[in-house]
């Protein structure tokens, strides 16, 4: 069998936005109430997404940590899942100065990452509308999905699997500027030479 694709996806928003919660929903389909909100994880999961063997590490942030853990955990991620909480206008606010530090540290390569509005079965309570959501979506040029850790209502599984398509998509077209460059210093050298020879 073909070795599986490894994918690193990192978890940011502040913390209490529910990011643990999103995490273990998707692994475990199950919603564990109580969290360290100090503690950071990283987990491992095997998928199949389009018939591709996925292996994923996923890191779930703390929400808390200081710049250099952050900055580290923002250059070891390949996709990112930015979450906020559609009951903490707070929490939205924070995602894009987080999208600018991403953009910062990942230069010159463009950030892979989704928008996730979280609790939406707090609907009642809401402070961010869906329309907030998608529209900040649209000018981080991202995926926009809103969904609830608690009832799992949203496609939760599909956020992930979406971010991990677009990693290897972008994989893929950066692999192919590559290949097509590195062919193209070798048609530079061999013209070189024979222009050499020639004269």
């Amino acid at each position: 069998m073909a070795k599986s694709a490894e994918v690193k996806l990192a978890i940011f928003g502040r913390a209490g936005v529910g990011k643990s919660a999103l995490v273990v929903r998707f692994l475990t389909k199950r919603f564990i109430w109580e969290y360290d909100p100090t503690l950071e994880s990283t987990y491992r999961h095997q998928a199949t997404i389009d018939d591709e063997a996925v292996s994923m590490e996923i890191l779930d942030t703390a929400g808390q940590e200081d710049t250099i853990q952050r900055e580290g955990h923002m250059r070891w991620g390949e996709g990112f899942v930015l979450v906020y909480d559609i009951t903490d206008r707070g929490s939205f606010e924070e995602v894009l100065p987080l999208k600018n530090i991403l953009d910062e540290i990942k230069k010159p390569k463009n950030v892979t990452l989704i928008l996730v509005g979280n609790k939406a079965d707090l609907d009642h309570s809401r402070q961010v509308s869906t329309e907030e959501g998608e529209k900040l979506a649209t000018e981080l040029a991202c995926a926009f999905y809103e969904c609830s850790a608690c009832t799992g209502e949203g496609n939760i599984t599909e956020i992930f699997y979406e971010l991990c398509r677009e990693v290897r998509r972008r994989r893929m077209v950066q692999g192919k500027t590559r290949r097509r460059s590195s062919t193209t210093h070798v048609k530079q050298a061999i013209n070189k030479m024979l222009t050499k020879i020639s004269s």
